[in-house]
Formats: C-alpha cells, sequence, structure tokens
C-alpha cells in the first residue's frame, strides 16, 4: 500500500475515544427515554439504524443505557444531596448527564473517578446549556469524595 493510500484510510478510533462516543449516544437515548419514556430496547433498535454507532463501543453504550435506565432512582440518590434546586428543576440534558456520570461514579470502578467526571463536563459542553457544565463538574466531584473516597486519596498519595 502507497503512503496515500495509507493516508486516505480512516483510522479506528481509540478505546477511549470510542467509549466517549459512546457516552456521547447513551446521553441523546437517555434524554429520549427520560422525555418520551419509550422502552429502552425500542430506542437502541431505534438508534442502531438510525446512527452510524461504528465509531462506539456498542457494548458499552448498551451497558450505559440499560445500567441507568434500570437504575434511575438509586443513582438520583446518589447525587441528589448536592444538588442546590429539586431534581425536577435539573434540565433533561443535565440529569441524562448526572445520571450517566453516577452510573460510572458508583458501577464502573475500572473508569478512572477523574474520567468520569472529566467525561460529564464535555457531554455538558456540547449538549447542555452555556454554564451547565460546571454544574455538572461541581456535582459529579463531590459525588466522587463520596464514592471514590478511597482512590481520590490514593491518587493524592502518590502525588506527594
Amino acid at each position: 500500500m502507497s503512503d496515500q493510500e495509507q493516508a486516505k484510510k480512516p483510522k479506528k478510533p481509540s478505546r477511549s475515544q470510542m467509549r466517549s462516543a459512546s457516552r456521547s449516544f447513551a446521553l441523546q437515548a437517555l434524554y429520549q427515554w427520560q422525555m418520551n419514556q419509550s422502552s429502552v430496547n425500542e430506542i437502541e433498535a431505534q438508534f442502531a439504524v438510525d446512527h452510524e454507532m461504528s465509531t462506539c463501543d456498542k457494548t458499552y453504550f448498551r451497558e450505559l443505557v440499560y445500567g441507568v435506565s434500570s437504575k434511575a432512582k438509586a443513582l438520583d440518590a446518589l447525587f441528589e444531596p448536592f444538588l442546590d434546586r429539586s431534581l425536577s428543576e435539573l434540565d433533561a440534558i443535565e440529569l441524562a448527564t448526572l445520571r450517566i456520570g453516577s452510573f460510572e461514579l458508583s458501577e464502573r470502578l475500572d473508569v478512572p473517578y477523574r474520567v468520569a467526571i472529566n467525561e460529564g463536563v464535555e457531554l455538558a459542553k456540547s449538549f447542555g446549556a452555556t454554564e451547565s457544565h460546571k454544574y455538572v463538574n461541581g456535582i459529579l466531584d463531590k459525588l466522587a469524595q463520596r464514592v471514590r473516597r478511597e482512590e481520590i486519596a490514593a491518587r493524592r498519595n502518590a502525588n506527594k
């Protein structure tokens, strides 16, 4: 293969890029689930048809959508103490973003807490209101300090 042919060949996304794409699609799917209460199965099928999902980790997308939708009340209870308003007053994008971040912080210990927070901030920047990323950052940071206390302490000790 010539250098020109290699340059034209699309580069395969990295695992982290695929996970980020999964979160982005999951946010959109969960937004739809929150807004119209469609079944998660229907939404997943629709996404498979309507979106180019070859750049995402489909297994992770599925885990986020099913995990967040099935544990929404428990996830809400995790971050609700840190809100400055009632849960019902949250913007739907903020709510979906906080649920994804809370799911990753509480259920996916393989995802470093800083990654979970940063990905939530990036989702809020991409899809949320102008300043929502700051709000999401503050809430997820407080939640991480509660549910990932050991990981945060280990990181601080490693940096000394």
